[in-house]
């Protein structure tokens, strides 16, 4: 089931949630949907599930237009961040409700419910606990039984609202893992709320940036992550350093460097931005473009030494070198290095 919304807008009070959003989700596609708090990126998957209307635009499910039709009528299941199950009934009852309660024409008889409800019990790998509520489950537990029910009903999409938020770090690893995998498995037209980067960037087919209502990028993790179209994209897609470049005799100093696309003669100012891990530590300068830096904080522990480094003008830098650069160049705290950029990610020029 392919879902194409256009030119969507949604308002709340004085509130401008979505400004004019147009996207197509191709079937069996699965999509972040990934912003800051506020947007609209919740609002935008609530109009497509029909939760909420639009003030304005269209929503086409497989070329048909959805708008006028009601949630239960839109084959859509929905999985809520803090799971929605039913306390009072058994895991067995919550994934079987949305079986029971189909029109009589159309409601599997009781033996067709509980093959239906095992099944989906082994998919999401908790066959065991059929029989026990929902408190006694671990949030982890929780959330994959919120898809089974959202699945139980054989939606052709699936929308999930930041479906890991609640978790901890080690249980949304795990979970997003979890659900890259039982995705390739079904592949089920999906679009998952986030404002983790790293979950969107691990999970997704193709990532929607969004920003103040509006799409900032769209693209597969590799694109977004590595060809922004914007600083926000690239800030909010992990951390940056901003170099202030000038022009000297006809020449940008400080990162002239890949990217630049106008002669320098015709750039007052421009703005260099790169990734901690595009930058090279030496103790000698490398070329004009090196910046003598003094480090604050060292961070040895993990795969990569994280740094923070400040220059003469105040100017904080955060760096990523390899574990053998670190010991070969016998770092510590308060030494006077040089940062030099590998490579520009993203370049503004005021000319």
């Amino acid at each position: 089931m392919s879902i194409e919304v256009k030119q969507i807008t949604k308002i709340f009070g004085t509130f401008k949630a979505l400004d004019d959003v147009s996207l197509k989700v191709e079937t069996g596609e699965l999509i972040a949907l990934l912003g800051p708090s506020g947007s609209g990126k919740t609002t935008l998957l609530r109009i497509i599930a029909g939760l909420e209307t639009a003030d304005a635009g269209e929503i086409l499910f497989h070329g048909e237009d959805a708008k006028e039709k009601q949630t239960k009528d839109r084959s859509v299941g929905f999985v809520f961040q803090h799971y929605a199950l039913f306390r009072h009934m058994t895991v067995f009852e919550n994934i079987a409700f949305g079986l029971r309660v189909k029109p009589k024409s159309f409601r599997p008889s009781e033996q067709q419910i509980k093959e239906k409800v095992h099944e989906l019990l082994k998919l999401v790998q908790l066959e065991w606990v059929a029989s026990r509520y929902p408190s006694q489950l671990s949030g982890g537990q929780r959330q994959r039984i919120a898809l089974a029910r959202a699945l139980a009903i054989e939606p052709k999409v699936l929308l999930l609202d930041e479906p890991f938020g609640s978790l901890d770090a080690n249980v949304r690893k795990e979970l997003r893992q979890w659900l890259r995998r039982f995705h390739d498995n079904l592949h089920i037209t999906s679009l998952f709320v986030t404002h983790d980067q790293e979950e969107a960037l691990e999970v997704a087919d193709k990532i929607v940036v969004m920003n103040a209502g509006k799409i900032e990028q769209i693209g597969t993790p590799e694109e977004v992550y590595h060809k922004p179209v914007s600083a926000f994209v690239l800030n909010f897609l992990g951390n940056v350093n901003l170099f202030h470049a000038r022009v000297e005799e006809g020449k940008l100093s400080v990162g002239t460097a890949p990217g630049v696309q106008e002669p320098a003669a015709k750039i007052k100012s421009a703005k260099m931005y790169v990734r901690p891990h595009q930058l090279s530590v030496t103790r000698e300068p490398l070329s004009v473009n090196s910046v003598k830096v003094v480090l604050v904080f060292i961070n040895p522990a993990g795969s990569s030494v994280k740094i923070e480094a400040c220059a003469q003008d105040g100017n904080n830098f955060q760096v990523e070198i390899t574990q053998d650069e670190y010991k070969a160049l016998n770092l510590a705290k308060n030494d006077e290095v040089y940062l030099t950029p590998k490579k520009i990610t993203y370049s503004e020029y005021e000319i």
